[in-house]
């Protein structure tokens, strides 16, 4: 080290110094903390240098630089954030274009797309605030308001979410209104059900696969299928399901009979199920520890049934060629009968906490 430089700073050690590169998460500082280590130890400034991977006029540079605001000038300085272009009630309005999503429409009457884009939305702040942002700042902003790209779940198009909101909060109404006479006092179980349809056209499900290929999985052409008839009481664990080759009324009432003898002995049980036709009628039977709850029409998100459903496509039931209808029937009480001996996953899956009910 010549004259002009000198490390003067002198509350570390050359060892306290290689102990702090050790600790430090910043890999370019620490190499500076052994260059000058090195240089403390008396090793010359262009073999220290030329050591930590950097030249005698760079070194000379850090020393200025530790000598002036020790461990921490050793570290890259980074510029202060760049203060937003959009004012917080700018960005709130921001907020509720992403919320309520784009209008079809072609522009310039509309938004022209079907889901926003950040060059759609950067158009948008454009036209609204007059701030041209490019599309990598758009995107800031939307990670800044807590916005991901995420997959979105099936509503049908009559849903009403305000007769869902007003089922959820009088669930425990519903539920006394359901019991009859003789079922009231007696412990309560909450059931849910629902029937699926497999067969042969199948569904595909995702797999593992590199970045930027397209993996390919076999899928059948042909039109046999079977029903699932699944049932679920969450805070039990336990399931009741048949496989029917139909879905009508006399294949609900061997389910009903089917969940009837899953009942714990002295509870009444409230099943909660869809409107579907063989859900009703003259020649439907229920048991006598057994009352229907039917949810509002188009509601398929409020019965976690439907989601048993995902569950037992994705691990057993997806990707599958069958070969005639007894390996259909064959791969769905494998299926179902897995599902059935785990009860920590059924209550998992299907617990719901507007379903809890004071017995």
């Amino acid at each position: 080290m010549s004259a002009a430089v000198q490390v003067t700073r002198r509350e570390l050690t050359a060892a306290e110094l290689r102990r702090a590169a050790v600790r430090s998460r910043d890999a370019k500082a620490a190499r500076r903390m052994l260059a000058i280590a090195l240089v403390l130890e008396g090793v010359d400034r262009q073999t220290a240098a030329e050591t930590c991977g950097m030249d005698r006029q760079t070194l000379r540079d850090w020393v200025h630089r530790y000598n002036a605001e020790g461990l921490a000038g050793l570290s890259n300085h980074r510029g202060g954030a760049q203060p937003r272009r959009l004012s917080p009630a700018q960005m709130a309005e921001f907020a509720s274009w992403v919320e309520a999503g784009p209008d079809p429409a072609p522009v310039p009457v509309g938004d022209g797309v079907v889901r926003w884009r950040r060059q759609d939305l950067g158009r948008r702040i454009a036209e609204r605030f007059g701030v041209e942002v490019h599309e990598r700042t758009v995107g800031k902003y939307l990670a800044a308001l807590g916005y991901r790209r995420l997959s979105v779940r099936p509503r049908h198009p009559k849903t009403d979410p305000e007769a869902q909101e007003g089922f959820k909060k009088g669930f425990p109404d519903a539920v006394a209104a359901a019991l009859p006479e003789a079922a009231r006092g007696k412990p309560l179980e909450i059931w849910f059900q629902d029937e699926a349809r497999v067969g042969q056209q199948g569904t595909l499900t995702r797999i593992w696969a590199k970045r930027g290929t397209r993996p390919r999985a076999p899928r059948d052409t042909r039109f046999q299928w079977a029903y699932i008839f699944g049932a679920v009481c969450p805070d039990r664990g336990v399931a009741a399901g048949l496989v029917m080759p139909f879905a009508d009324t006399p294949a609900m009432n061997a389910h009903l009979a089917e969940i009837a003898g899953a009942v714990a002995p002295g509870t009444h049980a409230v099943l909660v199920l869809d409107g579907a036709g063989w859900h009703g009628g003259g020649g439907l039977v229920v048991p006598d520890n057994i009352s229907l709850l039917v949810l509002p029409p188009y509601s398929p998100e409020l019965n976690p049934v439907e989601n048993v459903w995902q569950y037992l496509r994705a691990n057993w039931l997806a990707i599958s060629v069958f070969d005639d209808y007894d390996a259909i029937v064959d791969a769905c009480c494998d299926a179902w009968n897995r599902f059935a001996t785990q009860p920590a996953v059924i209550a998992s899956i299907a617990s719901r906490e507007w379903a809890k009910v004071n017995p």
